[in-house]
């Protein structure tokens, strides 16, 4: 599979308040937001995607976490000793540090958290009756034990570099045994965790209220008690539109990226905010860890998408920066370096693919002939939030002489499509589990091919194999 374009700006819209963090309880120190996805479960072991992640994140605590510069920073471990063989790692657990109080504990009661908690809470995620989409990231793990209450440790079954940042990952989330064993399988939506927010009501479909933790255990530079809000009220409409116009009369205070539809009338053709706006809207912009591409399945011994030549002509068919100008207004960074992400990839120098229309055409012509075809048709899958950029690459494309017949599909019907080998040709995109390259590369590993794993594409090569296994 080949990376073909890539958005890594996180942007984010905020109305501006007047608000106070010492102020007290008012509107003010609601934060509202919309999940047009919707929220599927509030367990950390199904903490698979960003609607659930978000208010997860605010919920539940690890071992470690990262700042907003990705380094790695204790959470409920104060620190922890790495082996010089790089296998063993133990974990000091911080004293003090409550569940949210719940009469599973006793009448409105709690209890300490304590290493036993984690060695719990990672045995249930690995459990395979509990089917958690992040069993795979104990794999490398030999065993973990608690021989106390203050230590918890964790074996490797060989180094690896990025642990520490795959430790930092929602699924690996403390939880109480009292609540699971109460809740069972509901416990997705009657949470219980030691975040800075607890859980207070959930309506399905139309809202998600989580309310401040006022015993929560981190405190701000200036040593006041965090969370500095009284809540988060989280809607969930379904509809861009609806929440669009939902920011736009001040219902919510936060919108995550911009739809197509529109991005111009907020932003100017170089991604800033238009003038009449900038007294009521904050444009926060920000390197963001997440790649959007283009996948070939190379499953298909029938499909054109096999052809190298045909791979390198769609890759030097279109213009990156001119679509990332017109179609996003500037916001995020062509991928003409490869496919890690701007983020994590300044010091690693990549050749990637820039626009050559005229060895684009030459290509094709090339495969024609090889293959005695007069004319070449490809179906290309997205779900109908990404049609802009689709029809670019199809109007792009047909200048070199490949015609793009697009399939939209719902969402959920693409990713399983795509995990099912189904499309020949699929939009996709990649956001990083752990601030590393390697989750990056892993995606191509041979024995990572879908379902089974992220490479949905099938690609297999023995020599980035046995780079991808020295790397790690």
């Amino acid at each position: 599979m080949i990376k073909k374009y890539k958005f890594i700006t996180s942007i984010v819209l905020m109305l501006i308040l007047a608000c106070s963090k010492e102020s007290i309880y008012d509107e003010n120190n609601i934060f509202r937001y919309n999940e047009h996805s919707n929220i599927s479960s509030l367990d950390p072991a199904f903490s698979s995607a960003l609607r659930n992640i978000w208010p997860v994140n605010q919920l539940f605590n690890g071992l470690v976490q990262l700042d907003d510069s990705l380094n790695i920073k204790p959470d409920i471990a104060s620190s922890w000793i790495i082996s010089k063989d790089g296998k063993k790692y133990d974990f000091i657990i911080k004293k003090n540090i409550f569940f949210h109080k719940s009469n599973i504990f006793g009448i409105d009661s709690t209890r300490y958290v304590n290493a036993h908690d984690f060695k719990y809470s990672f045995n249930r995620l690995r459990n395979p009756e509990l089917g958690s989409p992040g069993s795979w990231v104990l794999n490398n793990v030999e065993s973990f034990s608690s021989p106390n209450d203050s230590i918890f440790s964790i074996r490797l079954k060989k180094p690896f570099a990025a642990f520490l940042g795959i430790l930092s990952m929602k699924y690996c989330s403390v939880v109480p045994k009292e609540a699971i064993d109460y809740y069972g399988d509901k416990f997705g939506k009657n949470p219980l965790g030691t975040g800075p927010f607890k859980f207070k009501r959930w309506e399905e479909n139309i809202k998600l209220v989580l309310r401040k933790n006022n015993q929560y255990f981190e405190k701000d530079e200036k040593g006041i008690q965090l969370p500095y809000l009284e809540a988060i009220s989280i809607t969930l409409l379904a509809d861009k539109k609806s929440e669009f116009m939902e920011f736009m009369q001040g219902k919510i205070d936060f919108i995550n990226s911009i739809d197509s539809s529109f991005k111009d009338q907020l932003l100017e053709n170089n991604g800033n905010l238009k003038n009449q706006y900038s007294k009521s809207i904050n444009l926060l912009t920000g390197p963001y860890l997440n790649t959007e591409y283009i996948g070939f399945f190379l499953g298909n011994n029938n499909s054109p998408v096999n052809s190298k030549k045909l791979r390198l002509a769609i890759n030097y068919g279109f213009d990156r920066v001119k679509m990332m100008k017109y179609l996003r207004n500037n916001i995020g960074y062509p991928a003409n370096n490869g496919f890690i992400p701007f983020g994590l990839n300044k010091n690693i120098n990549t050749k990637g693919f820039n626009y050559q229309p005229k060895k684009a055409k030459k290509l094709v012509e090339d495969y024609k002939k090889e293959m005695g075809k007069k004319s070449i048709e490809i179906e290309l899958s997205t779900d109908a939030n990404y049609i802009d950029i689709v029809e670019y690459i199809q109007r792009e494309l047909l200048e070199i002489g490949i015609n793009i017949k697009i399939n939209i599909m719902p969402p959920s019907s693409l990713r399983q499509a795509k995990s099912n080998g189904k499309l020949e040709m699929f939009r996709a995109s990649w956001i990083a589990d752990y601030p590393d390259a390697e989750n990056y590369l892993s995606l191509f590993y041979s024995k990572n091919k879908a379902p089974n794993g992220p490479n949905y594409t099938h690609f297999e090569n023995s020599i980035y194999d046995k780079n991808i296994l020295i790397r790690i």
